[in-house]
C-alpha cells in the first residue's frame, strides 16, 4: 500500500481527501524504517560532523515522518471515530518508541558534540547554533546520558507516558460523550435564550428523541449553567460535569473510563523519569527548556499574583453571593449557582446580557473582522484558498505579501462535533524552512469548538468565543508569519513553552478596540454594527469579576506546580499519604474563594497536564499573560493600536524570531527593558485605587 499512500505525499497540502485510517500502519511503519535508515548512515564514522552532512540532514531526512505523523494525530483529534483511534492508537507506541531511541542515541548525541566543538560551529548562522545547542540540551533529557543497562527502562518510561497521556485524553472524551439530559417539558428550559434551545432541539432530533438534548460539550452546556432558571437542572448538569472520568458513580459514566489510576501512574512515571535523569523532581525536568528557571521561581511569582489578586477575588464573591441571596432567593449559595448569578449580576449591574451582545458576532462579519486586524498589523493579506479538507465544515487560507507572493496557509475548523476533542487549539502542518528549491511555506491549523449555525442563519459567537478566536490565530501567526529558514527554530519551534502563549494573548487584546468591533460586528437579524452604548457596557464589565477568574486561573497553576514538584520528588510517594485531591483542596484553602464539593474531580479531566504538554508548565499561561499586556501597552504608549512602526517592530522581534533566540531577548529588543506585570494589572482592574 506504500506505493499509493497518500500519507507519504509531501509535494504539497495533506491529501485530507484520499487519507483513510488503513493507510496509517504501513506509511508510518515505513517512515520509521526510512528514519531509523538515516539515523544509521548519519552516525557511521564515514560522515563528517558537519551541518551539510549531518545535522541538516536529519533534520531534512526526518522532516516526512514529522509531518505524516501529525497529519494522524490531527486526524485522531477532529475525527475521534473508532477506525481513527484504534489507527493511532497503534502505532502511538512505535512513535514513542522511535522518538526515545532518537533521544538516546549516543552516536547522535556524539556527532552533534563534535560539531559544537568543530570551527564550524563559530561560522554557522544564529538559527543553526541555537539549534545544535537545543539539540545537545535535549539529549540530556532524552536520556542519551543513562548507562545503557538503565536506557530500555527510560524507553519503557516514555512509552507508557505517551500512552496513558492519550487514554486520559480518550476517557474525557468518551465520558463526555455518554451523558445527556433529555428534557421534554419545555417550561424547565425557562431562562434559555432561543439559540440554545434551538440547537438542544437539534441535538434529539438528531438523536431521535423527542425534546431537547442537551451534552456536557462546552456549546450545550455552557449556555445551560449560565442561563437556565431550574435550578435542579443546573445542578444535574454540574455535577455530571465535575465527576466526568472518575471514580464517582454518576450514573452514565464507567469504570474504564475512570482517569484516577492514569494519574497516579502518570506521577509515578514522571517520579521515575526525573530520577533518572538526576533531577529532583519532574517540574524541574519541564523547567529545564523554560524561561522560568525554578520551581520555587515559578511558585513565588504565582503566589505573589495571588496576593494581589485575591483582595479582588473576595470581593467579587461577596457581593455575587450577597445578589444571589437578596436577589434570586439563593440563600444557600451553591457551585452550579455560580454562572446563572454571575450573568444576572452583570445584566443588573450593566443592563446587557452576553446573550444580547451575540447577536452582534456573526461568523462571516468576525471572520473578516479578524483578518482586517491580521492585514492592519503586518501589512499581509488574507485570502481564501482551496484545499482537500476533513470536514465539509472546514475553510482554507492563504496570506499572501502586499506584492501577491505567499507567505502561508491556514485551515479553519469552528464548530464542535462529537468525533472531535473539546477545547480550541492551533498545530501546524507544514514549518517554513529553506528547502532546495526555495522557501518552503509554513500551514497552520486553527480549531474551535463553537456552535455551528441553526435555523438557516449564520452562526453567532459569544464575546468569549471571538476572544478565543483571536487567541488560537495568534499561535497561527506565530507559525505564519515566521522569517526562519531552519526547521529546528521555525515559528513555534525551539520557543520556550512559557513564552509561547505571548502571541496569541497579544491578540485577544484587539477583541476590546472600538475601531475593531464596529467592523467586525453585524447583528444576525438587523444587519446592524455593535451600538457604541452596548460597547462601553461591555467595557464597563470587561473586568467584571477579573479577581475570581485570575484566582481560579493561579489555583490550577499553583496546583500543578506543587503536584509536579511535590508529588514527583525524590523522596515523594505518590500512592502515599498526600493525593492528587489532598494537595488540590491545600492549594484552594490559600487562593480560592469558591470552594467545589468534595466530591467534584476536577483533576480526573485537567487535560493541559494530563492529557497535554502542560504538566508543570501551566503556570505559563499567566506567565505569558505579564510579558502580553506588556507588549500591548507599548501601543498603548504610541497612542494607536495599530501603530506601523510598533507593529512592524512586534513583527520582527518577538512575532518572526521564532526560536531563533531566547524569548527574554526577544522581549528586550521590543521594549528595551526587563517584563512588568504593571500592563497586566492595570488591564485586569487590578491596581488598587
Amino acid at each position: 500500500m506504500t506505493a499509493n499512500n497518500p500519507l507519504l505525499d509531501f509535494t504539497d497540502l495533506p491529501r485530507f481527501d484520499l487519507i483513510q485510517p488503513e493507510h496509517v500502519k504501513p506509511a508510518i511503519t515505513q517512515l520509521l524504517a526510512d528514519g531509523r535508515a538515516l539515523v544509521d548512515r548519519l552516525t557511521a564514522d564515514s560522515t563528517p560532523a558537519t551541518w551539510a552532512d549531518f545535522a541538516g540532514a536529519l533534520s531534512d531526512g526526518l522532516e516526512g515522518f514529522g509531518r505524516a505523523w501529525g497529519v494522524v494525530g490531527h486526524l485522531h483529534s477532529v475525527n475521534d471515530v473508532p477506525a481513527w483511534r484504534e489507527a493511532y492508537n497503534e502505532m502511538l507506541p512505535e512513535v514513542s518508541r522511535f522518538y526515545t531511541e532518537l533521544g538516546q542515541n549516543l552516536k547522535l548525541f556524539d556527532k552533534y558534540r563534535a560539531l559544537k566543538q568543530s570551527p564550524e560551529y563559530a561560522t554557522l548562522s544564529a538559527e543553526r547554533r541555537k539549534i545544535v545547542d537545543n539539540e545537545i540540551r535535549d539529549f540530556r533529557l532524552g536520556g542519551a546520558e543513562l548507562p545503557e543497562d538503565q536506557k530500555p527502562r527510560f524507553q519503557a518510561i516514555m512509552e507508557e507516558l505517551s500512552q496513558l497521556s492519550a487514554k486520559f485524553s480518550e476517557n474525557i472524551l468518551d465520558a463526555t460523550n455518554a451523558f445527556a439530559e433529555i428534557v421534554t417539558d419545555e417550561t424547565l428550559l425557562a431562562g434559555l435564550p432561543d439559540y440554545a434551545k434551538d440547537a438542544a432541539r437539534e441535538a434529539a432530533e438528531k438523536a431521535g428523541v423527542e425534546g431537547w438534548k442537551f451534552t456536557l460539550h462546552a456549546p450545550s452546556y455552557g449556555p445551560l449553567m449560565q442561563y437556565a432558571d431550574n435550578r435542579e437542572l443546573r445542578a444535574r448538569m454540574y455535577r455530571a460535569y465535575a465527576t466526568r472520568a472518575a471514580e464517582i458513580d454518576n450514573g452514565y459514566s464507567k469504570p474504564e473510563w475512570d482517569n484516577g489510576p492514569i494519574m497516579k501512574r502518570l506521577l509515578e512515571l514522571k517520579a521515575e523519569d526525573a530520577a533518572m535523569l538526576g533531577f529532583n523532581n519532574f517540574a524541574e525536568v519541564s523547567l529545564y527548556t523554560k524561561m522560568a528557571d525554578t520551581p520555587a521561581q515559578v511558585l513565588d511569582f504565582l503566589r505573589d499574583m495571588a496576593k494581589k489578586a485575591k483582595p479582588f477575588a473576595e470581593k467579587d464573591i461577596a457581593e455575587l453571593k450577597a445578589f444571589a441571596k437578596d436577589e434570586l432567593g439563593l440563600t444557600d449559595f451553591q457551585p452550579w449557582d455560580a454562572a446563572y448569578a454571575s450573568e444576572k449580576l452583570m445584566q443588573a449591574r450593566y443592563a446587557f446580557s452576553e446573550q444580547e451582545v451575540k447577536q452582534y458576532f456573526t461568523e462571516p462579519k468576525v471572520i473578516a473582522g479578524l483578518f482586517t486586524v491580521i492585514e492592519s498589523l503586518f501589512t499581509v493579506k488574507v485570502k481564501e484558498d482551496k484545499a482537500p479538507v476533513w470536514h465539509e465544515d472546514v475553510r482554507f487560507y492563504r496570506i499572501e505579501t502586499p506584492a501577491g507572493d505567499l507567505v502561508g496557509q491556514f485551515y479553519m475548523d469552528l464548530y464542535a462535533r462529537e468525533t472531535k476533542r473539546g477545547g480550541a487549539w492551533m498545530d501546524e502542518a507544514r514549518s517554513r524552512k529553506r528547502a532546495a528549491d526555495g522557501i518552503q511555506k509554513p500551514i497552520a491549523y486553527l480549531n474551535c469548538n463553537f456552535a455551528r449555525p441553526v435555523g438557516g442563519k449564520p452562526a453567532t459567537f459569544t464575546h468569549d468565543e471571538v476572544i478565543t478566536l483571536f487567541h488560537e490565530t495568534g499561535h497561527g501567526l506565530h507559525h505564519l508569519l515566521a522569517r526562519g529558514e531552519e526547521l529546528g527554530v521555525s515559528g513555534i519551534h525551539g520557543v520556550e513553552w512559557d513564552a509561547v502563549e505571548l502571541p496569541s494573548q497579544f491578540m485577544e487584546n484587539y477583541c476590546w478596540e472600538w475601531d475593531v468591533l464596529q467592523g467586525m460586528t453585524a447583528h444576525v437579524d438587523s444587519g446592524e454594527p455593535l451600538p457604541r452604548a452596548l460597547y462601553d457596557k461591555m467595557l464597563a464589565a470587561k473586568n467584571f469579576q477579573s479577581g475570581m477568574m485570575t484566582v481560579r486561573q493561579l489555583e490550577f497553576s499553583i496546583f500543578d506546580m506543587r503536584l509536579h514538584y511535590e508529588l514527583t520528588g525524590k523522596n515523594s510517594d505518590p500512592a502515599g499519604n498526600k493525593t492528587v485531591m489532598d494537595l488540590l483542596d491545600e492549594v484552594r484553602r490559600e487562593v480560592a474563594v469558591l470552594i467545589p464539593p468534595e466530591w467534584h474531580r476536577f483533576p480526573n479531566s485537567f487535560s493541559h497536564i494530563f492529557g497535554g504538554g502542560y504538566a508543570a508548565g501551566y503556570y505559563s499561561y499567566k506567565w505569558a499573560e505579564v510579558l502580553s499586556a506588556d507588549c500591548y501597552a507599548a501601543f498603548e504608549e504610541a497612542g494607536d493600536p495599530f501603530d506601523p512602526v510598533v507593529g512592524r517592530r512586534f513583527l520582527e522581534e518577538i512575532l518572526s524570531r521564532g526560536g531563533e533566540r531566547p524569548a527574554l531577548e526577544n522581549f528586550k529588543a521590543f521594549r528595551g527593558r526587563e517584563p512588568s506585570p504593571d500592563a497586566l494589572l492595570r488591564h485586569s482592574g487590578m491596581i488598587a485605587a
